[in-house]
């Protein structure tokens, strides 16, 4: 299986781009962030949206310990009610239940999606209600090991290339990470090394 961060890669990377042997000269290279494929993974990238990582793994493990099993069909029994005294806001209550409904429906069927294209599993992942392209893009990257993947969605992506460039306007960013193709999965796992190791995160 290929890895989004490996030596041959880094080494690409950090040749021709100063921003990321800067990153490394500081802080090393970035841990090969992974996620397992599946429903428990994509439901998980659905309650990150928008929050504090540390705020969606509270909600995610309270709704964990509340169901017997973490299944489409375990969060369909729930009712609004018990959504919410797991901290699940209204809005991915619902997107849960689509999931999950798709899942039972078999209009995704995970298996499939590592033999698909990034377009395709992005055309596929976004026909869900509630998933769009910044949640297809954490999949694709963390589940999939997309190499060539870019959320200009994240804010974390966003503030550091901010912090590191001159570069401040959308389409500028736009332009410059266009740059780093085709590793731009990886030049996104140095950016988020940064934003953490800077401000003393893991």
């Amino acid at each position: 299986m290929f890895l989004i961060v490996n030596n041959p890669n880094i080494k690409s990377l950090v040749s021709t781009h100063k921003i990321f042997s800067n990153i490394k000269d500081k802080y090393g290279a970035p841990p090969n962030w992974q996620r397992p494929q599946g429903y428990v993974s994509l439901s998980r990238i659905i309650l990150e949206q928008q929050i504090s990582l540390a705020s969606a793994e509270a909600h995610f493990i309270k709704l964990n310990n509340y169901i017997p099993e973490f299944s489409p069909t375990e969060i369909l029994k729930l009712t609004d009610e018990e959504m919410r005294a797991c901290q699940i806001s209204r809005q991915k209550n619902k997107y849960l239940r689509e999931l999950s409904s798709a899942v039972l429906n078999k209009d995704l069927v995970f298996e499939e999606l590592s033999k698909l294209s990034p377009t395709e599993v992005r055309r596929k992942l976004t026909s869900i209600k509630g998933i769009g392209d910044w949640t297809t893009d954490i999949y694709l990257m963390f589940c999939l090991q997309s190499k060539d993947i870019f959320p200009l969605g994240d804010i974390a992506l966003i503030t550091t290339i901010r912090e590191l460039t001159k570069v401040k306007t959308k389409s500028g960013i736009v332009r410059l990470t266009k740059k780093w193709k085709p590793l731009r999965s990886l030049a996104a796992y140095f950016l988020w090394h940064y934003y953490l190791k800077k401000r003393n995160r893991n």
